[in-house]
């Protein structure tokens, strides 16, 4: 017995048709197949894993009933509906490649990031918010791929990058 992966991860939203065209426009996901449920769900696929869904928040008496879970509290709204932000969860990080496209992706559909090196690891990292639910987003690329482009990162783990281009891609 043990742990093998994260499966999936739903989002309740006031915005489910927004949510899943932002997170496919701009992040690369493929909207696709999904069992019935009796409410509407969109399920999102990096290949042919599916690994983020998205509903409808407080859609249905049916919906939470089936989402609810035995030490649920009545009347307690667990869906964090209508808050802004990654709500109990801080953020969604994706394992990526490709940084170049990623970034030209990214610029052409306007969506502000900042650039980071993670804690003394090979990771490149790009931050954001999907506006739609305010979710912060992590994609990390091997380092290697920023070092190539000449990318040099606004932040590292002990503060703001104060080096000179040169000297911070050695790091």
């Amino acid at each position: 017995m043990g742990l093998k992966l994260l499966e999936h991860v739903l989002i309740l939203t006031h915005d489910p048709e927004g949510t899943r065209d932002w997170f496919c426009d701009n992040l690369g996901f493929t909207n696709g197949y999904h069992p019935e449920f009796s409410f509407p769900v969109y399920w999102l696929y990096i290949g042919d894993q599916d690994v983020l869904h998205i509903g409808k928040a407080r859609h249905s008496v049916h919906q939470d009933t089936y989402l609810k879970t035995p030490s649920d509290v009545a009347g307690a709204d667990y869906s964090a509906a209508g808050a802004l932000g990654s709500g109990r969860i801080d953020h969604v990080c994706l394992a990526c490649d490709g940084l170049e496209e990623f970034i030209e992706r990214l610029n052409k559909k306007g969506v502000e990031f900042s650039e980071r090196k993670a804690h003394n690891s090979n990771l490149f990292q790009l931050f954001m918010r999907e506006p739609i639910n305010g979710i912060k987003i992590e994609l990390n690329f091997a380092w290697e791929e920023a070092v190539r482009m000449g990318r040099v990162p606004q932040y590292y783990d002990n503060g703001p990058n104060t080096k000179p281009d040169t000297e911070s891609q050695s790091s």
